[in-house]
């Protein structure tokens, strides 16, 4: 199992990670931790996978993979390779703070348009701005109906 669960069954956060016997993590260590753990789980969970399949594709057991994601066990730079190539991501994006859903939008977005033309572009504009126009005048009427 992925989640670190207290005495009453509540999700610890990844930063309840108890450090390994013998170890001890400086701050930085423990971050970077963290934000790997989370964005694999992330990333996995994007793409619809379970814990099951990726550590199946990665040739590495659930138990270990599960230990990664809540940053009990580390991970080789070849081990990284091959998890971002099977989240379909650069190595790089594993140790990136998470965006907010509307940069995810955005960039999502701004890709798909990079091959789109502008007259298609235009096209829809002109298409989609009359329904807009039409709701903010239904809104307006219904708002301005209620007393405040």
């Amino acid at each position: 199992m992925s989640v670190m669960l207290d005495k009453k069954g509540r999700q610890l956060p990844v930063s309840a990670i108890k450090e390994e016997p013998g170890k001890r993590m400086n701050k930085g260590e423990r971050e970077c931790r963290e934000l790997l753990s989370r964005n694999i789980k992330r990333f996995r969970n994007r793409l619809g996978l379970s814990q099951l399949h990726l550590a199946l594709e990665l040739g590495i057991s659930t138990t270990f993979l599960s230990d990664i994601e809540t940053g009990k066990k580390w991970v080789s730079a070849q081990t990284l390779s091959q998890i971002a190539k099977a989240l379909k991501i650069e190595v790089y994006e594993l140790f990136k703070p998470e965006q907010t859903i509307r940069e995810d939008i955005s960039a999502a977005v701004a890709k798909c348009l990079d091959d789109v033309d502008d007259a298609f572009i235009k096209s829809i504009e002109e298409a989609v701005r009359p329904a807009v126009k039409k709701s903010i005048a239904k809104m307006r009427k219904y708002y301005s109906g209620k007393t405040r």
